[in-house]
């Protein structure tokens, strides 16, 4: 389970340090695609064969379908770290995460999202506005 917050950054090469704490749970290989909000989504490769079946059956018949299948796949990667524990960012999915150099990577349970430090500080920010709106929507949701 992946949890926590950690601050790196990003070098000249657009690699990453991933931190120690979540490399066994990733394994040998995982997958970075688009996540929500503007930052990535790093899935180890059982959660992403668990994701990915969702995606799959969505309805290509429905436009949402085929848009989520489209943007889910097209910009996803596989990833493997290097012997110091980084990976590479490729330029595409750093564009769209907004990242540049400062990055936080949190945990999410199932996954690890990556945020520009900036990007995820205006968010936190926001969302803590409205913490307890979101908690009694998942007592709504009988959580």
């Amino acid at each position: 389970m992946f949890i926590g917050e950690y601050i790196h950054t990003i070098d000249t090469k657009g690699r990453l340090i991933m931190p120690a704490k979540y490399r066994k749970d990733l394994g040998a290989s995982f997958h970075i695609t688009k996540g929500m909000d503007h930052c990535l989504f790093v899935y180890p490769e059982e959660e992403w064969k668990n994701f990915g079946e969702k995606i799959l059956n969505l309805p290509v018949s429905v436009r949402e379908g085929r848009a989520i299948q489209r943007l889910f796949y097209s910009g996803a990667m596989e990833a493997q770290l290097d012997k110091q524990g980084r990976v590479l960012l490729p330029p595409n999915l750093r564009e769209y995460a907004g990242i540049d150099k400062e990055v936080i990577l949190i945990g999410v349970a199932t996954r690890i999202e990556i945020w520009d430090l900036e990007r995820w500080s205006n968010y936190s920010t926001a969302e803590e506005m409205d913490y307890d709106l979101l908690m009694e929507k998942i007592t709504d949701l009988d959580l």
